[in-house]
């Protein structure tokens, strides 16, 4: 039963840890406020938004906290995939 949920949740933290902004969230709407625009004529910009800036107010929608995760997960979990999926892979081929 654990190993079941082990793999379940390996499998989920794959799928997020290769989403792609560009294809994927862009086409949906799910950009970061911090991500960077790409612009033929000006070249790389940084969007900020002004609108909270200084207000006090730190309400944050659930879907800017869903796209923060989907972040921290693209970057913090990079590297352990790679050693967690390897050894999966490894003890999937030798106990099968």
């Amino acid at each position: 039963m654990f190993g079941m949920i082990f793999q379940v949740s390996l499998l989920i933290i794959n799928a997020i840890a290769i989403l792609n902004e560009d294809r994927f969230l862009a086409k949906i709407g799910w950009l970061s406020s911090s991500r960077q625009v790409r612009d033929a004529n000006t070249g790389f910009q940084q969007s900020y938004d002004q609108t909270t800036y200084g207000s006090g107010s730190s309400e944050v929608g659930m879907k800017d906290r869903l796209v923060d995760l989907i972040g921290a997960v693209r970057t913090l979990m990079r590297i352990p995939l790679i050693a967690i999926n390897t050894l999966v892979i490894l003890y999937e081929l030798v106990w099968g």
